[in-house]
């Protein structure tokens, strides 16, 4: 597929690993909002019996993802499967393993960032929105890392951080 999107542009202005980390940083944010929703109790008598397991399993799923995010970050930005695996309380082997077939999509995704629909006519992004659409998402994580008072006062918390592309890689 070789046309090209409105975003390929401006994905060239990041790195992998700035890309890498933005997605980290999305699939944080849903931590972080999944797990607020478990902390307030005055709710409670509206939730069916089993509803706050039904949300501490959705929590534990999406930090999973984050999870394979931060693998896939480290990765991105050099750390060693052993580095990686002593976190993970597994050897470099087990570690490399487990998390294979995410970093090989992610891989996939930088080929053909896109594929199209069973119609033909629309694309269906392979990266994630955060990677595929960096400028929507640094503008959304920075809003929430400041209206969080993440890195007080910083209105770029998320963004003042990321390693981004030199003009060299941007052509290319």
């Amino acid at each position: 597929m070789t046309e090209t999107t409105p975003y390929d542009a401006d994905r060239a202005r990041f790195t992998r690993q700035a890309l890498a980390r933005l997605v980290l940083c999305d699939h944080a944010v849903d931590v972080a909002d999944s797990a607020r929703g478990l902390v307030a109790t005055e709710n409670d008598p509206d939730t069916g019996p089993g509803g706050r397991v039904s949300q501490a399993l959705q929590l534990i799923e999406l930090a999973e993802r984050a999870l394979s995010a931060a693998v896939i970050y480290e990765r991105e930005r050099g750390s060693s499967w052993s580095e990686i695996a002593q976190y993970l309380r597994v050897d470099a082997a087990e570690a490399g393993a487990r998390f294979a077939p995410d970093l090989d999509d992610w891989d996939t995704a930088f080929d053909a960032p896109y594929r199209l629909d069973e119609t033909g006519r629309k694309r269906i992004p392979q990266l994630p929105t955060a990677a595929y659409d960096p400028s929507w998402a640094c503008a959304q994580l920075d809003r929430w890392a400041y209206l969080q008072r993440l890195g007080i006062d910083q209105h770029q918390a998320v963004t003042s951080g990321l390693v981004m592309a030199s003009p060299e890689e941007e052509s290319s």
